[in-house]
């Protein structure tokens, strides 16, 4: 089967940072579904991995989260899906990823891909769709479906990937006001589309910016980028019991100005369901469920921005590059092998 991976860790514009292989089809588990993949999307866990996690010598690695494409063959214990289903998953970090022909994943992270949708626009929302619920509904415990707040949410930079799902999410589910950051006049207008009631430039300070806008404190924060940086800012624009998201690998992150206020901190990680095996890992599928349906019946809506062709070693070191600039803008995908 096709596959793109790579052996050493090697800039994005390297013609050897990501190549095209050939490597056996692999065989389902018992909790496995064999998915030909159908389109992928990048995220910048790929990019990060690629930079920094070379593979053991002579194996390859092979990126990719995101996909959606179709059950090829199912493993003997799988119970949710059969051949032919239309899945969208964002897979495990310890596992061969989507930049495949065939991938294995398990089905309690998978679930059946939104039928309005076609497979580019489906590969676009696993991994920010369950980081962005996770993180608002699960670590900052917003209500679901609740829309009789008067609190906000901060989301520093709305115009990503996660951003721009977290801010539908939070507009069409809550009744939070929704602030976003951004710093060019595409992606505030990006954020506006996805539903920002507001936006603000993340390259002035955060506090200052919100003061200018009629709101100087609010009750959530969610931290997708430049946390380091932000820090002294979220902690003075946190009203006092608020709390703060963070996504992002901060080098170091001190958290003991945060006490006078009573702020609370929360870590989001998407992978850590699949990689440590938790009992609750069909939280997933039951998640990726649900915002399928979202997305059926016209409340959220796919945040892919650019389709970048097939997907082979060269688009998909373009799109690594593209990630990577810093001004890539909601997701951009590639579709068939």
């Amino acid at each position: 089967m096709k596959v793109i991976g790579y052996y050493k860790s090697l800039p994005a514009d390297d013609e050897e940072s990501l190549v095209d292989l050939e490597l056996p089809r692999p065989s389902p588990g018992p909790r496995d579904i064999l998915v030909k993949v159908e389109a992928v999307s990048v995220n910048p866990v790929d990019t990060k991995v690629r930079a920094n996690a070379a593979p053991p010598e002579g194996s390859p690695r092979i990126l990719g989260f995101d996909a959606a494409g179709t059950v090829e063959e199912v493993g003997a214990e799988v119970m949710l899906f059969k051949k032919g289903d239309q899945v969208f998953y964002a897979g495990a970090i310890d596992r061969p990823g989507s930049n495949s022909e065939f991938q294995l994943v398990d089905e309690r992270i998978a679930a059946r891909k939104p039928e309005s949708l076609s497979f580019a626009e489906a590969a676009a929302l696993p991994l920010t769709s369950i980081t962005a619920w996770e993180l608002l509904f699960d670590r900052l415990r917003v209500p679901y479906g609740i829309k009789t707040q008067n609190d906000a949410l901060l989301i520093i930079n709305g115009a990503g990937g996660v951003g721009s799902i977290l801010t539908q999410l939070a507009r069409r589910l809550t009744g939070l006001t929704v602030i976003a950051t951004a710093s060019r006049p595409e992606t505030a207008a990006w954020c506006q589309s996805m539903g920002a009631h507001h936006v603000i430039n993340h390259h002035n300070p955060l506090d200052r910016e919100l003061k200018e806008i009629g709101i100087p404190q609010v009750r959530y924060v969610a931290s997708l980028t430049g946390t380091e940086q932000h820090l002294p800012a979220i902690i003075e624009l946190l009203e006092p019991l608020g709390a703060m998201a963070v996504i992002d690998d901060p080098a170091t992150l001190d958290i003991k100005p945060f006490k006078s206020k009573g702020l609370s901190v929360h870590w989001e990680y998407m992978f850590a369901r699949p990689v440590y095996q938790t009992a609750d890992m069909i939280e997933q599928h039951r998640l990726l469920s649900e915002v399928a349906a979202l997305v059926d019946a016209g409340v959220l809506k796919t945040t892919m921005r650019e389709e970048l062709g097939p997907i082979n070693a060269a688009n998909l070191r373009r799109a690594h590059g593209k990630q990577e600039s810093g001004r890539s803008i909601g997701k951009n995908v590639l579709a068939s092998f």
